[in-house]
């Protein structure tokens, strides 16, 4: 059957927050923290969304997944209620669908100045070549 597939749920957060909360603007490390968490347990990311407010029935989330196999990650609940519209029927649908979801629940990054820089230059200048390294 192979490894299980992830979902990695990222909130859209606009750059205009990045100074009161950090982490829910900087999608590539909360695409990150999932894809460790994944890693760790063996699972491969098969997918990743980056979505704010998204219904728990749209189609975007459910595009191929298999249920009993494949499950959805996100790096907090927090990052979740961002995401979607609403957590509590998008757990009901994902049981319903016999999908599991799961949060990582780990540390979030620190963010100094230069962090906080970092992200705001990835994320203002995306068609200017610039991928934030």
């Amino acid at each position: 059957m192979g490894p299980v597939r992830v979902t990695a749920i990222a909130g859209l957060t606009a750059l205009e927050e990045l100074d009161t909360d950090p982490f829910l603007v900087d999608s590539r490390s909360q695409h990150a923290m999932c894809a460790r968490w994944a890693a760790e347990r063996g699972h491969v990311v098969a997918r990743e969304l980056l979505v704010r407010g998204l219904r728990p029935d749209h189609c975007l989330l459910w595009e191929g997944v298999r249920p009993g196999a494949d499950l959805f990650v996100a790096p907090s609940l927090r990052v979740l209620e961002r995401a979607l519209s609403s957590v509590a029927e998008f757990t009901a649908e994902c049981k319903r669908r016999g999908v599991r979801v799961e949060t990582v629940d780990g540390a979030e990054p620190s963010y100094d100045a230069a962090m906080k820089a970092r992200v705001h230059r990835r994320l203002s200048m995306p068609t200017a070549g610039y991928d934030g390294r």
